[in-house]
């Protein structure tokens, strides 16, 4: 049970990346289906029938896989509350995220088992089915759990996150029309009866995003002053990358007569927007985990101290050595169980604290940094060495990964293995450990991948999709890479640094998605956007600081 509460606060924003996201993709292909392919009749062939067939294949699974997210949460949830409340099951069934969670349950297995087994959908049954799987994740919002505006909160909350079905959840059902297509007629039919559901949906998600917001952020100084703030403008910046994909695919959708290299266009955008637009829910899922920046009034930010610790320095290049930090966290805990001690009255899971970091921490961890930095700009600056052409030898540059690799495993977690007193399958009881030996097996991972790309021993193009999509994948999870379920300002202040580094990496894993999918006039834009992507990442990590 220690061993839960330890990696309480990580998984709980996964469980709940997960449920958005499979709930984006249940509701929004039944939103799709209804309200783009119902109305169009499609001609009776085997293309069509086959296409409808991986629609209602893709409701299912993801009904299902919402589900399984839903127990999951729901049984993680109910045994830390029984564990650290002493509560019983009894007490815990009545409370509103099982309810809630039941309801989500039986909707999701109900809309599976209908998808799966109808060869003509009941509508008015899957509508319904759809509208309750919305209002359960209502349910758990923080919209319910507050005293004042709670309906016309709860009713925005709704339209949120149906906007955000019919638009990212919509996608994926789109794409898989035009890889299946049997005639353009089809395929441009299918193309703008979506654009215009797009269009709406945007304009819904975004007044109900605002009503929200408006609410939650009380003033411009809890933006940037809350971790509630910083996160709402995380999810901003992507969404404004999200319409501008958008605006790119429209203007293709309303080409007249669209050819087959414009549907190729088409689908390499949409592409790129469906995995940006489950990043905005990973986001989503993360801003779950904090409380509503009108609530925190006190230990807000100010712009003098975040000019203050953002101001660039001269990089640190010389570290303590191991014996100088501070005792591990887990050997503090373990001393103080074995004495009888309690935990502290603030304990939360997943957010252990039992000391302040000293001046040594500090600077094991800005060198850390600081190092990582150079390793990335050197990266960058390479990879636009050989885009100029004049530097064949630059290409070689994704061996570099390796080193940054082995940098993280060795120097990341000095209490654990391989430096400290910790073995290593015991240190994954940590979660900031367990993600940072994530991100170091997805630098082994892309580096290798890329590298026999570039020097073409993989000349699949399969294999060349592996670095971007892994790229994306970290900056991604760096959403979720949260220091405190509180907002605390020194940890606050490290995800200042956190969130521009998690927005890069997404940016230049979808750039090179583009470069190599996009039509080969097409790809200069985003063949410079990915490694100048990379430079920032490295200038960012250079200048990092927690003092």
């Amino acid at each position: 049970m220690s061993e839960l509460l330890n990696l309480f606060g990580f998984l709980s924003v996964l469980l709940r990346a997960v449920t958005l996201a499979t709930q984006t993709l249940a509701v929004g292909g039944v939103v799709f289906m209804l309200v783009v392919a119902r109305p169009l009749r499609l001609p009776a062939d085997q293309s069509v029938e086959a296409m409808q067939r991986s629609w209602k294949r893709l409701v299912a699974v993801s009904a299902l896989g919402l589900a399984a997210a839903q127990v999951i949460s729901v049984g993680i949830n109910s045994a830390v509350l029984m564990a650290t409340a002493d509560l019983s099951l009894g007490e815990v069934v009545g409370a509103n995220f099982f309810l809630a969670g039941a309801v989500s349950v039986m909707a999701s297995v109900s809309l599976a088992l209908v998808a799966r087994d109808s060869i003509h959908l009941e509508w008015h049954w899957t509508l319904a089915l759809a509208v309750a799987i919305i209002a359960a994740s209502v349910m758990t919002s923080h919209a319910v759990s507050r005293t004042e505006a709670r309906a016309p909160l709860a009713a925005a909350t709704a339209l949120h996150q149906a906007a955000t079905a019919a638009w990212v959840g919509g996608l994926p059902y789109l794409l898989l029309g035009l890889r299946r297509r049997s005639d353009e007629g089809v395929s441009e039919a299918i193309t703008r009866r979506f654009s215009r559901l797009a269009m709406v949906a945007v304009a819904v998600l975004g007044t109900a995003g605002l009503v929200l917001s408006l609410f939650y952020i009380d003033s411009p100084a809890a933006v940037y002053g809350t971790a509630y703030g910083l996160m709402v403008s995380a999810k901003i910046v992507l969404f404004c990358v999200l319409l501008l994909l958008g605006a790119l695919n429209f203007k293709t959708v309303r080409r007249s007569r669209p050819a087959t290299m414009l549907f190729e266009r088409l689908r390499c955008l949409a592409e790129a927007e469906v995995g940006i637009g489950f990043t905005v829910i990973l986001a989503a899922a993360a801003l779950t985990s904090v409380p509503p920046a009108v609530d925190l009034q006190a230990e807000r930010l100010s712009g003098i101290e975040i000019g203050d610790r953002m101001s660039p320095r001269w990089p640190r290049l010389n570290s303590p050595g191991a014996d100088e930090l501070s005792e591990p966290t887990q050997q503090t805990l373990k001393k103080a169980q074995a004495a009888g001690a309690p935990l502290p009255q603030s304990f939360l899971p997943g957010g252990i604290a039992t000391h302040p970091n000293t001046p040594a921490d500090i600077a094991w961890s800005e060198y850390n940094h600081h190092w990582a930095g150079l390793m990335v700009l050197a990266i960058g600056l390479l990879a636009l060495c050989w885009r100029t052409g004049r530097a064949r030898w630059a290409r070689h540059w994704p061996l570099m990964f390796l080193a940054l690799a082995g940098f993280i495993l060795l120097r990341a977690d000095p209490e654990n293995w391989p430096l400290g007193p910790n073995g290593f399958w015991e240190s994954f009881a940590d979660s900031e450990v367990l993600q940072h030996r994530a991100y170091a097996a997805l630098l082994v991972a892309f580096g290798l991948f890329e590298w026999m790309v570039r020097t073409d021993r993989v000349r699949s193009t399969r294999a060349a999709l592996v670095f971007p999509l892994i790229c994306a994948v970290g900056g991604a999870l760096l959403l979720t890479h949260s220091h405190s379920l509180g907002n605390v300002k020194e940890e606050l202040l490290a995800e200042f640094s956190h969130v521009p580094l998690a927005l890069a990496g997404v940016g230049a894993g979808w750039s090179r998605w583009l470069e190599l999918r996009l039509p080969p006039a097409e790809r200069q834009v985003p063949s410079w956007i990915w490694p100048s992507c990379f430079v920032l990442i490295g200038l960012l990590l250079l200048f990092y600081r927690e003092s």
